[in-house]
């Protein structure tokens, strides 16, 4: 099985940068789509970035397209999320998923394997 450990979550201000990484471990992580998920206090999961497997493709969310970009780190067997131009909005815990599934992939319920989440908080 795979292993995730999503890091990088922080304290930052409006219009800031946090770089989230989700590191895995343990079995084959280049075959697998790979999501970030996030959710805020009372609301639903919400599906914000998608990259395919073997990492040709990315897809966004409305709401972070623009300013959040996704992308493989091969050095660290990871995929990172880089965040900028955050807004309060932004504010929630950030999980990353992965699984042998078809892409894009918004629906947490499709994923196997979860990373532990990490919290971002904006403020204004």
């Amino acid at each position: 099985d795979v292993q995730l450990q999503a890091s990088g979550g922080g304290l930052v201000q409006t219009g800031g940068s946090l770089r989230l990484s989700c590191a895995a471990s343990g079995s084959t992580f280049d075959d697998k789509v790979i999501s970030w998920f996030r959710q805020a206090p009372g609301k639903e999961r919400e599906g914000i970035a998608c990259i395919s497997d073997r990492r040709a493709s990315t897809y966004y969310a409305d709401s972070v397209k623009g300013r959040f970009t996704v992308s493989s780190n091969n050095a660290k067997n990871a995929v990172d999320l880089q965040m900028n131009g955050l807004k309060p909005e932004d504010t929630a815990v950030y999980y990353c998923a992965a699984g042998s599934i078809s892409y894009p992939q918004r629906r947490p319920e499709q994923y196997d394997y979860w990373g532990q989440g990490t919290l971002v908080t904006v403020s204004s």
